[in-house]
């Protein structure tokens, strides 16, 4: 059975606005730069997670469209392309784009987001789309699987012998071997 290709595309800070599992992670009062980093990352994680042997590449595509100084280029972290939109595009532009090449190649393609303007655009090149809360839902779902593949965890039990510094041990060891 010959592998189909399939390409996920994820609208990245609609996902964070948007999906229930990373809203509560903006809440903070101390909003910072770091904190955006965090958020980001948690959803480059997820989407690593969700992409697993099922999607041969994967875009999470940032609008920086605003910022004069981003040149749109991408980085590929855990086999995901991390794309910010270059100065004066925004991420809507790349995503459609992306999504418009995939299908042309001939491509299963899926994109992510919440925003009805991109859903309807994909929508009529053919692609498949999920929500922000579907998303949501899908990496709440894998976390759970993976904790319960990681089963119940044995508790070592401590004993006296844990707590006496090994030196003390040995001699001890040593009178009752009787060395």
């Amino acid at each position: 059975m010959k592998s189909r290709k399939k390409l996920l595309i994820v609208d990245g800070y609609n996902i964070l606005r948007s999906g229930s599992r990373y809203r509560h992670l903006q809440q903070a009062e101390d909003f910072t730069y770091e904190v955006l980093n965090k958020v980001r990352e948690a959803l480059i994680n997820d989407v690593i997670a969700y992409m697993g042997r099922d999607y041969a590449r994967a875009y999470v595509v940032f609008d920086s469209g605003s910022n004069q100084e981003s040149d749109g280029t991408e980085e590929v972290v855990g086999g995901v392309h991390v794309v910010f939109s270059g100065a004066n595009r925004s991420a809507d532009t790349a995503i459609e784009k992306l999504a418009h090449d995939g299908r042309e190649r001939g491509w299963e393609v899926m994109v992510v987001t919440s925003d009805a303007t991109i859903q309807d655009t994909v929508f009529g090149l053919g692609v498949d789309r999920m929500s922000a809360d579907g998303f949501s839902r899908e990496a709440d779902l894998l976390d759970e699987e993976a904790r319960q593949e990681q089963g119940p965890r044995i508790a070592r039990k401590a004993t006296v012998a844990d707590r006496i510094p090994t030196d003390t041990l040995a001699k001890l060891k040593a009178l009752r071997d009787g060395e």
